[in-house]
């Protein structure tokens, strides 16, 4: 019996070590921030980190097109055009298994015909790939635009499986077909082959949401809304989990600290997050703005950290106090250049902007321990 302890004591050790050193390539640096202008002109951001470590940006209303950097956001490339003409549907996608990587593009505003492209070159070149979506149970197809980046499960019996937030428009983006609109996700187990979707999530009126596994396998989903018939705040993030691999969303909350874009209107704005890839921890981090009437309605960019898989939000910080409109967000790829960096893609005045910061910046010269107990 007393072996029996000491052994699970030791493999209790090595457990934290890991967490520790993981969580070490994450506090290593001093504070760093610096931001960029990508793109100048029109909308719609996303980004990813290939399995090369390189961070792809697509962006685009009328024509989709991305821009590579291969040292860690330092420098970036030349556009390359994805579709032209084209409409950036969000929920790019790394297939962490094969490092392809899809870009969903529709023809115009959904409701619209969707293609899907892929590369697999590393982002430097693309072409269209053929593919099935399946309705969801109620034969709706689902529409793209505008989600978060889409992820590759690790964790379970999904691990491998492909999957990204979409949703449902209705007949159309007016405000009567709000009550009928509903935010979900696609999902593939064929490396993309074909797609099915998912059940919705459990709240109308949502849509652009974000999604990121925790370290127990659990899907932690976070959507916009604009329309509320429950009265559920539409003013504040709408959050639900999947304990099924992205089929099924259950146990809606509203949180009572992230926004839902400017609060002085039921109008949200998408919001980037993004989970750090520390092992046995879930720090999440989310970006949107803090607004109220004496500012413009999409001005203010923050970011805030969670500590324990999105139940609190203790830490926020400033990024931009300008123009701040939808957003996308990834941490760095361990074993890369990326590494240890995290990467804010999001709509400015400008046009697009590059942030680049590390925990060190977040934290603010307060230790971890303060908001982590390791």
């Amino acid at each position: 019996m007393k072996h029996s302890f000491i052994v699970f004591i030791f493999i209790l050790s090595l457990f934290s070590c890991k967490t520790n050193t993981d969580l070490n390539t994450w506090l290593n640096d001093e504070s760093y921030f610096d931001s960029k202008i990508l793109f100048s002109n029109e909308r719609f951001p996303n980004l990813v980190i290939s399995n090369e470590g390189t961070l792809i940006a697509t962006w685009g209303s009328s024509k989709v097109i991305a821009k590579r950097s291969t040292d860690g956001g330092k420098s970036w490339g030349d556009e390359i055009i994805i579709a032209e003409p084209g409409f950036q549907g969000g929920g790019t996608l790394v297939d962490e298994v094969t490092g392809n990587i899809f870009v969903f593009v529709e023809e115009g505003h959904p409701i619209s015909p969707i293609q899907i492209y892929i590369s697999s070159d590393d982002g430097q070149s693309w072409k269209k790939h053929d593919t099935k979506i399946s309705p969801d149970e109620k034969g709706h197809l689902p529409s793209m635009h505008m989600n978060e980046h889409g992820i590759t499960l690790k964790k379970g019996k999904y691990s491998g499986r492909l999957i990204r937030p979409s949703r449902y428009y209705g007949e159309n983006n007016s405000k009567e077909q709000y009550p009928n609109h509903y935010s979900n996700a696609i999902y593939s187990d064929d490396r993309g082959i074909s797609w099915k979707t998912s059940s919705r999530f459990p709240a109308f009126g949502t849509g652009e949401a974000a999604l990121e596994e925790l370290s127990n396998g659990m899907i932690y989903y976070n959507s916009r809304r604009h329309y509320s018939n429950d009265g559920l705040n539409p003013k504040m993030r709408h959050v639900a989990f999947s304990y099924d691999g992205g089929e099924t969303w259950e146990d809606l909350s509203v949180s009572t600290v992230l926004p839902e874009g400017a609060q002085f209107r039921d109008y949200g704005l998408m919001g980037g997050l993004t989970r750090l890839p520390i092992q046995n921890l879930d720090i999440l981090l989310f970006s949107n703005i803090i607004s109220s009437k004496k500012e413009n309605a999409r001005t203010n960019g923050y970011v805030w950290v969670s500590f324990d898989g999105g139940k609190s939000w203790p830490l926020k910080k400033s990024v931009d106090k300008g123009s701040f409109a939808y957003s996308s967000m990834v941490a760095g790829r361990l074993g890369t250049i990326s590494e240890g960096m995290i990467f804010l893609f999001y709509e400015s005045e400008s046009g697009a902007k590059l942030a680049r910061f590390n925990l060190q910046w977040l934290l603010d010269g307060v230790n971890i321990s303060t908001y982590l107990k390791l």
